[in-house]
C-alpha cells in the first residue's frame, strides 16, 4: 500500500493509504466520524479530493482496500472483473473519469457496456469528487432493465413497490393497505411486505394471500415477503407460491455474516427461485436491500468509509442478477446519516453507484423519527431521484410505516411523480390499469369514481380476505 500527501494552502496533508484518502474525500457522514475515519476539517477533505482525482482507476485493481484473502466480496470483485469492458477507460484517472462520464461520449449504450469493467471502489471514488448535479446527470444516462412479470427500468417509466406492512401481519389489514395502493396504481415493481415475524408458516400465509390477489385480478406484478433467504428456501421446498427471494446484503463478508448469509447461500436462494419458473417476461428472481452504515453497525467495515462499503454491496447484487435492489437510505438512523443533507447526498450516491455498476437501483426515500429530517426533505430527494431516472421508489400508506416505525413516501407521491415527469409504470402494469378502467383518456390515474366497478371488486375482495 502506498501513502499519499499533498501541499495545500501551505499545509501538508498526509494519508496513510488509499482507504484513508477515500474516507477523507467523502462528503461529511456521521457514520464515518463515528468510526474515526472521516476528514476532521473541510480543508483536509478538499486535500483528499485533490489526491483522489489524480489516482489512476487501475490502482483500484492493484491496491485492494480489503485484502483478497480476507474477504469473499473482494474475491468476487476481483475475479469477476471484465478487463475488456474496462479497457476504454483503463488509462484514466479518477478525475478524468468524472469528466468523461459527464461528456457526450458517455451515452447510455456506452455506459451499459462499461459496467462489467467497473469495480465498486472505482465508482465510489469518482462519486466523491462529484456534486449532486453530477450524480443526477450521469445516473440519468444509465439504463438497467430487468423483468419477471413486469419489465422494470425502461426509459421514461417509474415503477413502485407497494409496502403494506402491518404490526401483526393481520390479513385484513395487509389486504386493505394492498388494495389501497393498487387503487393509486402503485405496485408494478413488487408488492413487498416486511413480515412482523420470520416464522415460516406466517410468511407462507402472506405469500398465499398475495398470490390469490394477483390471480384473482390477473395483476402483472410480483410479490415478495421480505423474510430471510433461508426461510424463503424452506418456503419453496414446502410448495409456497413464492415469486422473489429477498435478502439484505452488505459490502463485506463479515457484514453479510451478520445478516446470516454468504455468497453460497445467496446463490442457493436464487437457484431455488429460478427452479419455480414463475416469471413471464423475465427470470430476475431476487430482491435485495442495502444501506450505508450497515457494515459499520456490525463492526465489519475494515476501516473503509461507509459509502465505499455500500458500493461494494452492489457487486454482490450484480452477481445475483436481481429484479430489484434498493437502498433504505435513511432507515439505519442518524448515527450513520445525521440529517437531511446527508440522507439526500447518500441517496444520490447510492443510486449513481448502483446504476453505473449495472444494478437495477431503487431507493426507499425515508428517515427515522430521531433524524434531523422531515417530509419536505423527502419531497426534495424524491424529485431529485425522479430527475436521475430511478428505477423504482417505495410507498407506504400515508408515508408512515406503522410496523417498522419510520417515514417513507405515500402512495399519492408516486401518482404525483408520474404525472410531473410523465413517467408511467411498467408497460404490462400500465396495460392492466387500462383494462381495469383506472386511467383516463390521457393515461393519467383516474378518479376512484371513474373505475368504480373495479373499486367495488377490490372492496369485496378485502371483505373476503
Amino acid at each position: 500500500m502506498s501513502s499519499y500527501s499533498i501541499l495545500l494552502s501551505q499545509e501538508r496533508h498526509v494519508f496513510a493509504d488509499l482507504k484513508a484518502v477515500m474516507a477523507a474525500a467523502s462528503p461529511p457522514k456521521s457514520g464515518d466520524m463515528l468510526a474515526g475515519i472521516g476528514a476532521e476539517t473541510n480543508e483536509r477533505r478538499v486535500a483528499a479530493r485533490y489526491v483522489l482525482a489524480d489516482i489512476p482507476l487501475k490502482t483500484f485493481l492493484e491496491d485492494l482496500l480489503i485484502p483478497y484473502e480476507q474477504d469473499e466480496v473482494t474475491r468476487l470483485i476481483v475475479d469477476s472483473h471484465d478487463a475488456a469492458a474496462f479497457a476504454p477507460v483503463a488509462h484514466m484517472t479518477v478525475g478524468a473519469f468524472r469528466d468523461w462520464l459527464l461528456s457526450y461520449e458517455a451515452t447510455p449504450e456506452v455506459l451499459t457496456a462499461l459496467a462489467p469493467g467497473l469495480t465498486p471502489e472505482m465508482v465510489a471514488a469518482v462519486s466523491k469528487i462529484m456534486r449532486n448535479h453530477d450524480l443526477i446527470a450521469v445516473a440519468s444516462k444509465c439504463r438497467v432493465v430487468t423483468g419477471f412479470r413486469s419489465t422494470i427500468g425502461l426509459p421514461g417509466r417509474l415503477s413502485s413497490r407497494l409496502q403494506p406492512n402491518h404490526p401483526t401481519d393481520d390479513p385484513e389489514g395487509v389486504a386493505g393497505s394492498t388494495l389501497d395502493g393498487l387503487l393509486y396504481g402503485v405496485g408494478d415493481a413488487v408488492i413487498g411486505i416486511n413480515p412482523a415475524t420470520d416464522n415460516l408458516e406466517a410468511c407462507m400465509r402472506l405469500m398465499e394471500l398475495f398470490d390469490r390477489l394477483r390471480q384473482r385480478f390477473d395483476i402483472p406484478t410480483q410479490s415478495c415477503v421480505l423474510t430471510h433467504v433461508t426461510t424463503s428456501i424452506k418456503a419453496i421446498e414446502a410448495g409456497a407460491p413464492l415469486d422473489l427471494v429477498f435478502q439484505s446484503i452488505a459490502g463485506t463478508e463479515a457484514a453479510n455474516r451478520g445478516f446470516g448469509v454468504d455468497l453460497a447461500v445467496l446463490d442457493e436462494g436464487r437457484q431455488a427461485a429460478l427452479s419455480l419458473n414463475r416469471g413471464t417476461v423475465g427470470n430476475n428472481v431476487m430482491y435485495l436491500e442495502t444501506g450505508q452504515g450497515s457494515a459499520l453497525s456490525a463492526d465489519a467495515h475494515h476501516g473503509v468509509d461507509e459509502q465505499t462499503i455500500e458500493a461494494r454491496a452492489y457487486a454482490v447484487a450484480r452477481h445475483l442478477k436481481p429484479l430489484l435492489v434498493n437502498t433504505v437510505v435513511g432507515f439505519i438512523g442518524p448515527e450513520y446519516l445525521y440529517d437531511s443533507k446527508q440522507i439526500i447526498r447518500a441517496g444520490l450516491e447510492d443510486h449513481f453507484c448502483g446504476k453505473l455498476l449495472g444494478v437495477p437501483m431503487g431507493v426507499d426515500v425515508c428517515y427515522t423519527n430521531h433524524a434531523e429530517a422531515d417530509q419536505d426533505d423527502m419531497d426534495t430527494l424524491m424529485f431529485l431521484l425522479g430527475n436521475a431516472g430511478v428505477n423504482f421508489l417505495i410507498a407506504v400508506p400515508g408515508a408512515d410505516d406503522v410496523m417498522l416505525n419510520y417515514q417513507s413516501l405515500a402512495y399519492h407521491d408516486i401518482v404525483s411523480l408520474r404525472h410531473h415527469f410523465n413517467r408511467p409504470p411498467a408497460p404490462e402494469f400500465e396495460a392492466w390499469l387500462k383494462r381495469m378502467d383506472m386511467l383516463d383518456g390521457k393515461g393519467r390515474l383516474a378518479p376512484t369514481s371513474h373505475g368504480a366497478g373495479f373499486s367495488r371488486k377490490l372492496l369485496d375482495y378485502r371483505a373476503s380476505a
